[in-house]
């Protein structure tokens, strides 16, 4: 299975009560906040401040060093699957996948800022789910991306960007028009009642994104559309995303020993 700024500004804080794939809404919900981030560390209280500055994060392989200033990826249709259902969010079929955030939504990785950082919170109904599911997604000209792209025009077309430098070189924009679904199990499930609030955080390591298959560093130039290491590029961030329950906001799996 996969695991899955203009600084902090892009991680817009969202009050919208989740929608069930079908028209009925919860009748009683409890909480779900989902966070992202780059680098494990110490635990947080909850509701601690989450107006954190990005700083670049350094990445080197012995001979090569890379510089990642800026990650941002589009996402859109971020849904929790219910346990025992065998259909998933993408099917639209049924009313067992509650939304989180419809999208797109611009998420601006909270670069070396150790620890979980919060997106959005938003309500679902109570119940276990046991899969997070979301969508990279490239916004096109489509009456769908209209208002996102109104926001961010120059994001027409591309689905992750990422700034930095290599090798001490002049600062470089890679760009990718990744189109992937991304599926992720919680195991054990994860639980909401009406009482608490679930915190999921999904954690990218952005230190495999650039590396060849002998784990040296690659000039992101060469990763462009079109470039020789397009497909290896694309294939290393899908894979580079996990996602899990994280209650006190350390960037770690509250139940695993495989921690980032």
């Amino acid at each position: 299975m996969r695991r899955l700024a203009a600084g902090l500004a892009s991680l817009v804080f969202f009050a919208l009560a989740a929608t069930a794939c079908s028209d009925a809404g919860p009748s009683n919900s409890g909480q779900v906040s989902l966070n992202f981030a780059t680098q494990a560390g110490p635990a947080a209280a909850r509701g601690t401040a989450l107006g954190v500055v990005s700083t670049p994060e350094t990445f080197t392989d012995g001979t090569n060093t890379l510089v990642i200033s800026r990650v941002e990826l589009v996402v859109r249709e971020i849904e929790l699957h219910r346990v025992g259902v065998t259909e998933d969010c993408a099917s639209g079929v049924g009313g067992d996948c509650e939304e989180l955030e419809l999208g797109p939504l611009l998420v601006d990785m909270p670069l070396g800022t150790p620890g979980a950082t919060r997106s959005f919170s938003v309500e679902l109904a109570p119940g276990s789910y046991d899969k997070l599911e979301l969508k990279i997604h490239t916004p096109s000209a489509s009456s769908d991306d209209a208002a996102f792209l109104q926001q961010h025009p120059d994001l027409v077309g591309t689905s992750v960007r990422v700034t930095g430098t290599y090798n001490n070189g002049p600062v470089f924009t890679y760009t990718a028009n990744l189109e992937a679904e991304m599926e992720f199990e919680l195991n054990p499930p994860v639980t909401a009642s009406e009482t608490g609030a679930t915190d999921l955080t999904l954690f990218v390591n952005l230190d495999g994104w650039f590396r060849d298959a002998g784990n040296a560093l690659i000039n992101p130039e060469t990763a462009s559309p079109g470039q020789s290491n397009e497909s290896l590029v694309q294939q290393n961030i899908q894979s580079s995303l996990r996602a899990f329950e994280d209650e006190d906001h350390d960037a770690r799996d509250d139940h695993g020993t495989d921690h980032p």
